[in-house]
């Protein structure tokens, strides 16, 4: 965008004077102020204007005045009094108030005489402000500085001018910070100076092997602090100076000498000597005033002795400390030693502080996170010189500071070094690693093979790492050592024989190699395997959060979890930015915090139920830097604000769904699907589980509570009906408390009648805990208690079953074959498999015209578009074929039009349910071949695949959750896809692959053929024909 060659000039009164970057509000008289309403009016947008300062003196600085400042116009307030006013010559009093905002500066090229301006103004009829031509002056001109010394290079006296400017600029912030009362002026002088800090004054900033872009840029940016410090803080000495008039010339002077200084370096120069100055006016003015006020309250004489006895204390420490090191002359070289970190010697003796600076010290030296803390250690060391020890002098940037040192220094840093010898890596490298990890996984987790089978794989891998580093740091040590290796192989040169001489060989290096005792040992820097991205996805209670806790008691590491659902800000993520008020680390760096280790496992936990995108951000964007193993080496937190290594972390997701996972988010993970589990294992699991920890939590052994075989497994099918095992833990907690509650009411009833207790099934010797059955030895009283659970007690325990078998009760389907009644296979929402019966009814039209009312398909059941068209493909190939199913008499004839025209009614039960995906083709044709032809499938065939219009039966998803499904309904003969053939192979278990009976079709023929039974609905071209019964 080209910048303006004229601009409309607007004089400032005297002393004002506007700098670039600063922002002022200026009186107007009547006059300008309705020129400059004019211009507003003019103008769309804001209007730019050139700021030019009036002159006391026109020919003694006839140049100074030719320099202005290019600013926008904010806002312009008019005044109270109306427009009658003015007309009766009330004008003079009438004043504006606008807001300027500075730009940068300009240079006029015509002549402004600002007296003459004001007469045209006073004189013309409509308000208008005179227009000139400007220039913008260049701000970086390497031989146009009269004061510099050519025979100093620019880079130098520019470096030594940014040291000499943030010097001064910074006694002038602190001591304006020190006297203000209000602390948000305090909070933005320790703003300001935090800027200064990060100016680049060393010569390697300057000094650069591209020219001199960068340095022209440190130059050009120093400068702009230089208006922006002398344009805000000037105003304040002024207000300070004791010199009335004089002391406001003085001030205006500099400003106007500052603003027609264009060239960088020498305007530096200036605003170093004006803002030294300015410090020596301000320590005059507080030495009178200290001088003045010597009444303080009792909060201050309060302090300053709190203060003085801390100082006392201090110089007490270090006496001693002295004197010490004098009596041991060893120990004075490493007394004397300072660096950065050190305190200053008026600071109070923190113990926290301490322990942020020892570990900063701990961190390598030259390291990332180290530059960073210790950048921030010394921005705290200046607040606390400033305000006094405490954090900051109770400053907020103060707290925000030592907050961040905090978070910071805890986190396990890969650099830190360590005061301990570094512990053993669990029993990684031993020989019995892979029994111990394959034993702690049995016995947390029954079944899921294919799980620990993945899992050993990787520990496999992390173990023959681990070796090759071990390998690597004992040929590194021993080149270390390469001197005494070099003699002791001379002393064994003589040898004749080989083998003696390997063996020699081999003592005398496990006899060279170092000893570490007593060294302060640096971290290994591991090579080690990245960790895998592990994505768990099943039904509810199938054991995804327990696995992810045995995987890290398997590997000895710490295991952190964090629960991610409803999560829907993109800061729980990365972290809030420290300018926000109670700002803090994301999700992941608290669990490294936690953890203490860079290689945690942690549980990323609901996945699938991460908030969306919103206005707070993407948390699901957030997560594709964390669970990319390319990128989450550098891992960004917006608070600590420097890369973390994540590629050591074990992470683990788990989800229901995948449906709701995005796409770049799930091709990152490895999944792993645990589809449930079948009645044998969840019997394996009640039995070595779920009914030691129901026991251990009521308080109970197992010799209270015992199970029989029948009464387990009818808990387990009757009284649940889910792919995990919570119902069920549920439901044998149930059982159990009963129990309890029998067990308590059988010791108060002992205690109360004072009896003597028989025992029967136990020896003599043992407790009243230990008892199979409890009897008193009491006319009226027979076994009071009984620790056996049996099947026939189960109905007054847990009450009426809720499922007999499958959604219909078993009872219902044994009444009989039912027409135009299919059960087909399906995936509920939480991933568990069950059946659902596809009902179809004959709905009457009414009609006996045959005039072509009638063959309408209605389908209910909260269907989606999806099943919806499974119904329409459905109804289309059975009008297509109803003459070859012996439906109709001639091929071209609709079997559901004619003298009594039909209408068909299509029903899933559970309406409050929604229902969709490409799975129930097979189940509608078969259900409307039913009706039609008046055939029945028996109730114990259930089926599932999607078919075209061909009448091909395409493979289907879910196999093994809508087997294991149909095998707890107690289907005996499932009719499936024969592309789905494989996954029963590999996913369905032996025992109910032998329990069931599996058919694979590839067509329609094939599918009714196999739930109607063999010859049941003949073909027009087979003998044995089925005539339609409609």
């Amino acid at each position: 965008m080209s910048r303006p060659t004229k601009l409309a000039i607007l004089p400032l009164p005297y002393p004002i004077v506007l700098l670039p970057a600063s922002r002022i509000t200026v009186p107007l008289s009547a006059e300008v102020g309705e020129a400059l309403l004019a211009l507003f009016e003019a103008n769309e947008s804001l209007p730019v204007i050139a700021a030019v300062p009036a002159a006391v003196d026109t020919s003694a600085n006839a140049s100074a005045v030719q320099y202005g400042t290019a600013a926008r116009v904010l806002r312009l307030v008019k005044p109270p009094l109306g427009r009658s006013a003015l007309d009766s010559g009330d004008r003079q009093s009438r004043v504006y108030l606008a807001s300027l905002h500075g730009l940068t500066r300009v240079c006029l090229e015509e002549r402004y005489d600002y007296e003459k301006a004001m007469k045209i103004a006073l004189n013309s009829t409509t308000p208008k402000l005179l227009t000139r031509k400007i220039s913008y002056p260049s701000s970086f001109q390497l031989r146009d500085s009269s004061d510099s010394n050519p025979n100093v290079p620019v880079q130098v006296q520019a470096r030594e001018s940014i040291i000499k400017f943030k010097a001064a600029a910074l006694r002038v912030l602190q001591h304006m910070a020190q006297s203000s009362q209000q602390q948000a002026r305090k909070d933005a002088f320790y703003k300001i100076a935090a800027m200064l800090e990060e100016l680049k004054d060393d010569a390697e900033g300057l000094e650069l092997e591209d020219g001199r872009n960068i340095a022209r840029d440190n130059l050009d940016r120093a400068a702009w602090m230089a208006d922006v410090l002398v344009g805000s803080v000037l105003g304040q000495g002024m207000r300070t100076s004791p010199s009335g008039n004089e002391g406001e010339n003085e001030d205006w002077t500099d400003k106007l000498t500052l603003l027609s200084t264009s060239n960088s370096l020498s305007r530096l120069q200036l605003a170093t000597m004006i803002l030294t100055k300015l410090h020596t006016k301000l320590e005059v003015t507080s030495r009178i005033a200290n001088a003045v006020d010597e009444s303080l309250s009792k909060q201050q004489k309060e302090f300053f002795l709190r203060q003085q006895l801390r100082a006392i204390e201090k110089e007490l420490k270090e006496l001693q400390q002295s004197s010490s090191a004098s009596g041991n002359p060893n120990s004075s070289n490493g007394n004397t030693r300072h660096n950065d970190l050190d305190l200053d010697s008026n600071e109070s003796d923190d113990t926290e502080l301490m322990d942020i600076r020892r570990k900063l010290e701990a961190m390598e030296p030259g390291s990332e996170e180290r530059k960073a803390g210790v950048r921030e250690w010394r921005r705290l060391k200046r607040l606390m010189g400033a305000g006094g020890a405490g954090g900051g002098g109770g400053s907020v940037e103060g707290g925000v500071i030592r907050g961040w040192l905090e978070w910071f220094t805890a986190l396990p840093w890969p650099s830190v070094t360590q005061t301990s010898p570094i512990p053993s890596k669990s029993s990684i490298t031993t020989s019995s690693f892979f029994a111990e990890a394959r034993a702690q996984l049995d016995s947390d987790h029954y079944g899921l093979d294919k799980v620990k089978k993945r899992l050993i794989e990787y520990l496999a891998v992390v173990k023959l790492k681990e070796l090759a580093e071990l390998a690597e740091e004992r040929r590194l040590a021993l080149e270390n050592q390469k001197p005494e290796v070099t003699e002791a192989l001379e002393d064994v040169s003589g040898a004749a024989d080989h083998d003696d001489r390997e063996k020699e060989l081999q003592v005398v290096l496990r006899q060279a190699q170092p000893t570490v005792e007593n060294r302060p040992a640096r971290v290994r820097k591991s090579k080690g395997v990245k960790g895998p991205i592990l994505l768990f996805v099943g039904p509810p209670g199938t054991g995804k959060t327990s696995l992810g806790q045995s995987i890290a008691r398997a590997l000895g590491r710490p295991f952190q979890r964090i629960s991610l659902g409803g999560v829907r800000d993109e800061a729980e993520i990365r972290g809030h930015r420290r300018t926000y008020v109670a700002s803090g680390p994301g999700l992941i760096v608290q669990a490294l915090r936690k953890a203490g280790r860079p290689d945690f496992v942690c549980l990323l936990d609901e996945i699938d139920k991460i908030g969306a995108s919103n206005f707070h951000g993407d948390p699901g964007a957030a997560l594709l830097e964390v669970l990319d193993p390319e990128q989450n080496c550098n891992f960004n937190d917006h608070y600590i604000n420097v890369p973390i290594d994540l590629s050591q972390v074990l992470f683990i997701c788990t989800a229901n769904t995948l449906e709701t996972i995005s796409a770049p988010l799930l091709d990152r993970c490895e999944v792993v699907v645990l589809p449930g589990y079948t009645y044998d294992e969840k019997l394996h699991i009640a039995r070595r589980f779920l009914l030691p920890k129901q026991l251990k939590t009521n308080g109970l052994t197992q010799e209270h509570v015992k199970f029989t075989e029948e009464a387990l497994k009818a808990v387990a099918t009757r009284y649940t009906r889910e792919a995990g095992v919570r119902t069920l833990e549920r439901s044998i907690g149930s059982v159990v408390r009963f129990k309890a509650v029998e067990w308590a009411e059988c010791l108060d009833a002992i205690e109360a009648q004072e009896g003597k207790i028989s025992v029967n099934e136990a020896s003599p010797h043992s407790t009243s805990t230990d008892l199979s059955v409890i009897n008193l030895e009491h006319p009226t009283k027979t076994a009071l208690y009984k620790p056996l659970v049996q099947e026939s007690e189960l109905e007054a325990i847990l009450g009426i079953a809720r499922w007999d078998d499958g959604d219909e009760s078993l009872a219902e389907r044994n009444r009989g074959s039912r027409r135009g009644v299919v059960y087909g296979l399906v995936v509920m929402g939480q991933g568990e498999g069950g059946i659902l019966p596809v009902e179809t009814i004959v709905v009457p039209t009414g009609n006996k015209s045959g005039n072509g009312e009638g063959g309408r398909l209605r389908l209910t059941g909260s269907l989606g578009d999806v099943i919806k068209e499974s119904g329409e493909l459905a109804l289309s190939w059975v009008k297509t074929h109803a003459y070859d199913l012996g439906i109709t008499t001639s091929p071209f004839h609709d079997p559901l039009k004619g003298p009594n025209s039909i209408d068909i009614h299509l029903h899933l039960p559970a309406g409050a349910q929604k229902k969709d995906g490409p799975s129930a083709g097979v189940a509608m044709t078969c259900a409307l071949v039913s009706l039609l032809t008046g055939a029945c499938v028996p109730t114990d065939v259930a089926m599932t695949g999607e078919i075209t219009l061909r009448g091909r039966v395409t493979p289907v998803g879910g196999i093994k959750e809508k087997v294991l499904g149909a095998h707890r309904a107690q289907i005996r003969k499932v009719i499936l896809p024969y592309a789905n053939r494989k996954d029963v192979e590999h996913d369905v278990a032996l025992e109910i692959r032998n329990a069931m009976e599996f058919v694979f079709v590839r067509d329609l023929q094939e599918a009714l053929e196999a739930a109607f039974g063999k010859g049941v609905i003949g073909w027009r071209s087979q003998l044995n024909m089925l005539e339609s019964r409609l």
